[in-house]
Formats: structure tokens, sequence, C-alpha cells
């Protein structure tokens, strides 16, 4: 019962940051990149995965870019944020803690109360 209680704060504090987030990105028409990583390089070609919070949502897409080839997106998926949250937790790992404290500290820089 301890961990489901720990797993609902964990989601529900997500939901905050990324609910504040999203009104920082609504303020300065930027979105804001959650995280980019390389899953794949190939000489001068690579292979990532980027999650960028918007208004309302998180997208993630797999870009593929280099050398001689023009950016293609391999895969592109948009979540709500509760949908993002729970994927994340379920993921494991620790992109969900790394996505926390990102959002933390923008919150921290921009004075949200």
């Amino acid at each position: 019962m301890g961990q489901i209680n720990l797993d609902t704060y964990q989601i529900n504090h997500m939901l905050d940051l990324l609910k504040i987030g999203s009104d920082i990105v609504k303020k300065t028409g930027k979105p804001i990149m959650l995280y980019r990583q390389t899953v794949d390089e190939d000489g001068d070609a690579c292979e990532e995965i980027i999650g960028s919070l918007v208004v309302g949502y998180v997208i993630e897409q797999v870009v593929v870019s280099g050398c001689m080839i023009a950016p293609a997106f391999n895969y592109q998926e948009v979540f709500t944020f509760e949908d993002y949250s729970r994927m994340l937790q379920h993921k494991g790992g620790n992109r969900f803690v790394k996505v926390v404290v990102l959002l933390e500290e923008i919150e921290k820089i921009c004075n949200v109360e």
C-alpha cells in the first residue's frame, strides 16, 4: 500500500510541474525541451529521442539526422500530462526523476508559486 501512495504522489507532483511548465510555455511561446538522448549513432548520422513540453501536452519524437540524411521523424507521439506521467513512471529508469528535477529548476528560476 505504501508503494501505491508513493507512486500516486510522484505522478501528482509531476502533473503539477507539467501544468506549471505549460503555463510558462504559454507565456514565453517557446516549448521546453525535457530531454534529448542519442539512441543510435552511425558515423555522422544519429537517432535521437526528444521530449518537449508544449501548452497542454508532451511530445516525444525520434529524429534521425546527419551526414547526407535530411532530418526525419521516425516516431512522434503526443501525450496528455497524465498519460505521460504514467508512461514515464512505468518505463522506470531515471528519465522520470530527470524530468521532475528539470521542471523543479525551471519553476524556481521563473519564481512560480
